[in-house]
């Protein structure tokens, strides 16, 4: 009895630890740059409070102090941290950038040279070979050699290995203030090596002549690799599998179990920057708030973070800045929110709890692939109409949709669709965040089809239209019917300015200033219409009843208080007037 009750108490201090820790981070990580590092530097343990950062949350630290400014803190990383910056900082795609990794390793051996040279020794000693031997050329002295024979520039610490850096291993481009931190990195490195360890100092360089450079750098990158997919960081073309769509039902099927309280004395550094930037302004976000089990919260933290570790690997670049960061958060929300509400739309429950559920139900990857599902249905739907429309048929470019149109059609056709946000938050576009910025465009993109198919039934071809106008499928449609009205042949040109005013000033209800265009107009156009294209009335009502009477808004708001002898052919873009 007296052992389960000591067992309790032993795992609810191991929680209650857990629980301080993760708050002081968060304090941390919400702090300024240097104010941060303060905070850290003040902490009664501060070695202790660094390793207990996950890898991803202090290297965007750094950053955010800056490298140069942030030496105190590099000393204090451990060498997992370490390891971890030089695997992010110092790839490009497959390739070790050298460039980076003089940077990083002229970082690590100011802040700590004792033990940088001690942990490439026995950690990192193929980098450091395989740095040697693109940057430096090395002699060993025969006994009965004359040093003086050598070429300028050679360095010993023994008379017997010489080693230089030749002018030919640096690109042409290389600026001068590389080379510099590249030659002080070396000599530094190579000086501090020969004092503390100098036989190995001599097998270093002896191994690093005869590194075979190709396998060397494979080795490495497939070590890379395995180290950072545990976080989310898989190759690109693993990566790009979070884009896969599945299905409500498929999503279903695949739960996962979550423990509710962590196993005694054991630590796995928990990523809080992502949760950190999200806001609160997502449903997800919301959810994940609400969670009080300090255990599966940090659970759920860690699979966000993956979530969003796979959606920077899909960038093939490295995300540095908050800034760069919060993008991939609000991505990363948004598209596991639409999830959130698909399995809702199928499920008569209460949202608030069932969301909770859901998140600690089923793994936040696929309710990230199940939220772009919808995006990428529609994205299919939107390439298989516009392959077979009218305007395509006829050569005729995107911008014909006119701006509300084709910001949402052409957001909808790029690689990775975007929702056309103008007017709301500020962006002309932004990543799709709720069900409804899909059904949102899925709205417009029917509008724009219907618009098509009525086009596609009328007497209308794209090679008759006029070269040096802006054409676009509203006023297309407005001049024409303008010139059935006027009884004007229905070709399309602009009609006349005299011609055109009698039609524009029977527009309006009788009565002093009238901006109100009249309902026998709107009848009038729906009739002409559907006796042009030969779709019924209701049929062209049902489905472009709310665009043609926006239509009639937008010349009711713009033109219903100028007089017909003021129109202004500069200012009139819904009709196509000219000169008399």
């Amino acid at each position: 009895m007296n052992d389960d009750i000591n067992d309790i108490d032993h795992r609810n201090n191991h929680v209650k630890r857990l629980e301080k820790l993760a708050a002081e981070r968060k304090q941390v990580l919400s702090l300024e740059g240097m104010q941060a590092l303060d905070a850290i530097l003040d902490h009664p343990q501060p070695n202790a409070l660094v390793h207990s950062f996950a890898e991803e949350d202090l290297l965007f630290l750094i950053h955010h102090i800056g490298p140069e400014d942030a030496l105190d803190l590099i000393s204090m990383a451990s060498d997992r941290q370490w390891e971890y910056i030089l695997d992010i900082e110092t790839w490009e795609k497959d390739r070790i950038n050298l460039n980076a990794v003089t940077e990083w390793l002229d970082l690590m051996l100011k802040a700590d040279p004792q033990r940088f040279i001690y942990w490439a020794s026995t950690e990192k000693p193929h980098l450091i070979e395989y740095l040697l031997f693109h940057s430096i050329e090395i002699i060993i002295r025969e006994h009965d050699q004359d040093p003086s024979d050598f070429e300028d520039g050679f360095i010993t610490y023994d008379d017997i290995f010489y080693f230089r850096i030749p002018e030919g291993k640096y690109a042409p481009d290389t600026k001068a203030e590389f080379k510099e931190l590249h030659l002080k990195l070396l000599t530094r490195m190579m000086d501090h090596l020969a004092k503390i360890d100098h036989v190995f100092y001599q097998q270093t360089l002896l191994r690093s002549a005869n590194v075979n450079s190709a396998e060397s750098e494979e080795e490495a990158f497939r070590l890379r690799n395995f180290r950072l997919a545990e976080k989310g960081f898989v190759p690109f073309h693993e990566a790009v599998g979070v884009f896969q769509p599945i299905s409500v039902d498929h999503l279903k099927k695949r739960k996962k179990v979550m423990a509710e309280q962590p196993e005694p004395d054991t630590f796995v550094p928990v990523p809080i920057n992502n949760t950190n930037l999200m806001g609160e302004d997502s449903i997800f976000s919301r959810a994940l708030a609400k969670i009080t089990n300090f255990n599966i919260l940090q659970q759920l933290q860690v699979e966000f973070a993956g979530v969003c570790n796979q959606l920077i690997a899909t960038e093939q670049s490295p995300v540095r800045s908050r800034n760069e960061l919060k993008a991939i958060v609000r991505k990363a929300c948004g598209f596991i929110s639409i999830g959130l509400e698909c399995l809702l739309s199928k499920e008569k429950v209460t949202p608030d709890v069932a969301i909770n559920e859901y998140i600690k139900t089923y793994q936040l990857i696929d309710l990230f692939r199940a939220g772009y599902g919808g995006i990428a249905n529609l994205r299919q739907q939107t390439k298989k109409w516009q392959q077979n429309s009218w305007f395509y048929k006829n050569k005729l470019p995107l911008s014909f949709w006119g701006e509300r149109l084709v910001g949402v059609i052409g957001g909808l056709l790029i690689d990775r669709p975007k929702f056309y946000d103008i007017g709301q938050t500020g962006e002309l576009y932004r990543e799709f965040e709720t069900l409804a910025d899909i059904e949102m465009a899925g709205s417009i993109l029917a509008e724009a089809m219907a618009y098509d198919k009525l086009l596609s039934g009328m007497d209308i071809h794209g090679n008759t239209f006029s070269k040096d106008r802006f054409i676009t499928c509203e006023n297309l449609l407005m001049t024409l019917w303008a010139k059935h009205c006027i009884d004007l042949p229905p070709e399309i040109t602009p009609i006349p300015l005299t011609l055109f005013k009698p039609f524009f000033a029977d527009l309006w209800e009788p009565g002093e200033m009238s901006s109100k265009i009249k309902d026998s107009k709107k009848t009038d156009l729906l009739q002409w219409l559907a006796s042009e294209s030969g779709i019924a009335e209701n049929e062209i009502s049902q489905n472009l009843g709310n665009a043609l009477e926006l239509l009639f808004k937008e010349i009711a708001d713009n033109y219903g208080t100028i007089r017909p002898n003021d129109l202004d052919l500069r200012f009139v873009t819904i009709f196509l007037l000219s000169h008399d």
